[in-house]
């Protein structure tokens, strides 16, 4: 009867066998791909979780070093006032005490970037005749005297009015003060007041106000992919600045009151701005306020969307290929598809390195190519991630987070008792660096870090250089290197003597303090004891150079 329907019992089987496999090979496949897509989402979130927060922290660290560098500069006039109060009659010398003061303050001001105004106030229930002095400089040249603002026609106990000197005078103690629209001037500034004080009686306020615009240009220096940006918000949410909108003329208050959400707790927080999503993260500033940085959310996952959706067409293609050469060589596709199986387990894994072991000339061969092409595709774009997560945006050498990585990775190798690593850890100091940025600017700083990287990377070409700090940076030497490294430690100096004796200004020179200590089996116990040593001799060489 099945011959008479022109039905051969062999081709049955063949069918079947078709199409079980086939059924299997699809399973396999969408499992496999929506385990390897469930991975790589989990990864790329906590990849960009990770970059968010570098970033962030990259600019809570600039933004605080600025602040700081303000804050210490008022706490040094007040410390010099407070001294010189002591001996000074108020009653005969307050004039020669203002005088004083005004010199210091001048000296102290001129180093402080982005000061606009500088002042010290007296309150008129301490003086009538001594109002004190206001010095201020708007076009970037140089510092004048202004005309004091009239305190005695305020209430000095209203803390809505002359906010620079009423706040601290009630809080009683040293304060940043929010933005706001400095008398006479009409410049939106921010302040830090320190409250001076003799014998317990309040005598005046200290302080100097910066230009809202430096501050907004560090904030503006945070770049995140093409549509990121940072903002910033005191605590109550209101928004201090943010570079879509100017927040001075902006009457909207949705749009100068931060989205639900960005005052939680949580580190990372998803929400809604202009109608598009976007995953920010923050971090609190010493002034009281706090730094945020947010990305669009369709910006921040566009590469793992296309590689999820390319997969899932690679899946799809290799699938059909697959149940059409199971139809037509049943036999010959058993070994293949249990190849491809043992793949979306080690995939499933984290494995992204595995490789489909077929040679020949034909459709299979061609399909272990295609899968082959697809998890070197997935290995690629796991690395590129890794490679965002532990780089340096300033240096483009490995950052902290993969010298911790390196150290623990290191340290099993120590404690393995089978293996006997051979290595040496250099510590680089960049000297003056602070003096650089405080005299010449973040970006002259920021040449200086980047020309020492470069020679550092140079000389040291065979080893892996990490930026460890703000300053210093740490190369791990081994094979050539390690055999070399005395060698190499001369070149250095050499090189960065070279460099110097030809640059034109300070930060284009290379000072840096170096030390070098090498692993010994048989008395270290950690990395951390390498690393200290070599800390130690570099501290030892900086010393060695101040004679």
């Amino acid at each position: 009867m099945n011959e008479k329907r022109g039905f051969h019992p062999l081709q049955s089987i063949r069918v079947k066998m078709g199409l079980l496999m086939g059924g299997a090979i699809v399973t396999s496949m969408t499992i496999a791909t929506f385990i390897a897509a469930l991975s790589i989402s989990r990864h790329d979130e906590e990849a960009s979780h990770e970059e968010l927060l570098l970033l962030c922290q990259a600019g809570q660290k600039n933004l605080n070093t600025y602040f700081t560098s303000v804050s210490q500069a008022v706490e040094t006039v007040s410390d010099y006032i407070d001294a010189d109060l002591i001996d000074t009659d108020l009653a005969t010398e307050f004039g020669e005490h203002m005088e004083r003061a005004k010199d210091f303050f001048a000296k102290t001001a001129e180093r402080t970037m982005g000061a606009l105004t500088y002042y010290y106030r007296i309150d008129p229930e301490v003086s009538t005749s001594e109002k004190g002095f206001w010095f201020v400089n708007l076009d970037g040249t140089d510092f004048v005297e202004h005309e004091v603002t009239d305190i005695s026609l305020y209430d000095t106990t209203d803390t809505s009015a002359l906010v620079w000197f009423t706040v601290p005078k009630n809080e009683g103690k040293s304060i940043w003060l929010p933005p706001y629209m400095t008398e006479n001037l009409d410049v939106y500034v921010i302040s830090y007041n320190v409250p001076i004080y003799k014998n317990n009686t309040f005598i005046g306020v200290v302080g100097v106000e910066i230009d809202y615009t430096t501050m907004a240009k560090q904030v503006d220096n945070i770049k995140l992919y093409d549509h990121g940006y940072a903002f910033i918000n005191d605590q109550n949410g209101k928004i201090i600045y943010h570079p879509l909108f100017d927040v001075l003329t902006e009457k909207d208050p949705e749009k100068t009151t931060v989205p639900e959400g960005i005052l939680s707790d949580q580190y990372y927080v998803t929400y809604r701005f202009d109608g598009v999503e976007k995953i920010g993260a923050w971090l609190n500033l010493n002034n009281g306020m706090r730094l945020n940085v947010a990305v669009p959310v369709d910006e921040i996952f566009a590469s793992r969307n296309a590689l999820i959706m390319q997969m899932s067409f690679a899946a799809l293609g290799i699938a059909t290929v697959f149940i059409t050469l199971t139809i037509l060589f049943a036999v010959h596709i058993t070994k293949p598809l249990s190849d491809l199986t043992k793949i979306a387990r080690r995939i499933n894994e984290g494995d992204y390195t595995v490789k489909i072991e077929y040679h020949g000339n034909d459709e299979i061969a061609e399909l272990a190519r295609t899968v082959n092409t697809l998890v070197d595709h997935l290995d690629g774009y796991i690395k590129d991630l890794n490679s965002l997560a532990y780089a340096d945006a300033l240096t483009s050498v490995r950052n902290k987070g993969a010298f911790d990585l390196f150290a623990e990775q290191m340290q099993k190798r120590i404690e393995n008792p089978e293996d006997h690593p051979k290595f040496a850890i250099a510590i680089f100091d960049c000297d003056d660096l602070k003096v650089i940025n405080d005299r010449y600017g973040h970006d002259k700083g920021d040449i200086y870090l980047k020309n020492s990287s470069h020679l550092i990377c140079r000389v040291y070409e065979h080893s892996a250089v990490f930026r460890i700090g703000g300053d210093e940076f740490a190369a791990v030497l081994v094979g050539e290197d390690y055999d070399r490294a005395n060698e190499l430690s001369s070149t250095f100096l050499a090189k960065s003597a070279e460099i110097s004796s030809f640059a034109k200004a300070p930060w284009e020179e290379i000072r840096v303090s170096m030390g070098v200590a090498f692993y010994d089996e048989n008395t270290d116990k950690s990395i951390n004891e390498v690393s200290k040593r070599a800390d130690q001799s570099m501290y030892e060489h900086k010393r060695s150079r101040k004679k």
